[in-house]
């Protein structure tokens, strides 16, 4: 016989499990889940449903021994030189990724590798533009032209203040029930959106490092945290770089929603909107159609060097 339950926190060794009759018990692994193809840094992510042998070992340690089929994951590639993966969390039914203008500065290439991972691993994402009330006029209209250019593209975009409840209540009628993850840059803001939503929590936040405009990380592994309305949100590690992992260079296109509707419509059919003539998507580009920030980010996914986003200190 086994039990069976939901990851909430991994430390690395050890495994933080909610049981079905929401009861948490401490677990470790046992050696042979770590042969997975998936070439990753953790066998068992924030979000996974496992099976736990019913008597702890002769430690009165509870084993995780296999886990259930993930109906999705989101990884991100390690800070080394390796060609290894961290599995960021699994089974998530909705990404929210949190934007700010400064302090720190959200680029439109991160939020957009984010946006094309998301889509490579079917995951639905919503756009947060977080910290409204600490902006200029002219920075509010900013604010507006970038949510303009993803709104056409069918990502849902909101301005909130994450420190005010009534700005993020839609999100508790949005998410319970279900499975989220809350991701962005160090310092955007997820701590203490989580802490609005729920009253009852008080997750840890930092001020932003005046020397490098980024948040101190708060978080080094991602956490699951359930809401007092039945819902499950994953906070992940601040992520300064995201990797798009495993993406075959000629499908890189069909991850972004206004190329993908252009498929077939190139005067070649593997056309891959570089320097091909007779190419609907550079056209598109050209007539205004699809955004020249979104087509740079594509350029660049095409073309960098596979070791290069390891490199970089932020995109």
């Amino acid at each position: 016989m086994h039990l069976q339950g939901k990851v909430l926190k991994s430390t690395g060794k050890w495994y933080i499990v909610e049981l079905p009759d929401n009861s948490i018990i401490e677990c470790r692994i046992r050696g042979k889940i770590r042969l997975e193809k998936l070439r990753t840094t953790n066998p068992i992510a924030v979000g996974d449903e496992v099976f736990i042998n019913e008597k702890p070992d002769e430690e009165g340690k509870y084993v995780i021994n296999d886990y259930q089929e993930r109906k999705n994951y989101i990884v991100r590639k390690s800070t080394n030189l390796s060609k290894q993966m961290q599995i960021l969390a699994a089974n998530i039914d909705q990404a929210y990724l949190l934007v700010t203008l400064k302090s720190p500065q959200t680029h439109l290439a991160f939020i957009d590798r984010f946006l094309v991972a998301a889509e490579s691993f079917r995951i639905p994402t919503t756009l947060l533009f977080n910290k409204i009330d600490q902006y200029s006029g002219k920075e509010l209209r900013e604010i507006d032209e970038i949510i303009e250019k993803y709104q056409q593209i069918s990502y849902p975009c909101f301005k909130i203040s994450g420190l005010i409840a009534e700005d993020v209540h839609f999100l508790r009628k949005e998410i319970a029930g279900k499975q989220v993850m809350i991701s962005g840059h160090s310092g955007v803001g997820k701590s203490t959106l989580i802490n609005s939503l729920d009253p009852t929590f008080d997750i840890k936040t930092n001020s932003i490092s005046t020397a490098h405009q980024q948040g101190q990380h708060t978080t080094t592994f991602a956490e699951m945290h359930k809401l007092d309305f039945n819902a499950y949100i994953i906070d992940t590690p601040g992520i300064r770089a995201f990797g798009i992992v495993d993406l075959d260079k000629e499908v890189i296109s069909h991850y972004f929603p206004e190329m993908r509707q252009l498929i077939g419509k190139c005067k070649y059919h593997n056309c891959q909107h570089l320097n091909e003539p007779k190419c609907a998507v550079k056209d598109a580009v050209e007539n205004g159609e699809i955004a020249e920030s979104r087509f740079n980010t594509y350029i660049q996914l095409m073309t960098e060097d596979e070791n290069e986003v390891h490199r970089r200190k932020e995109i």
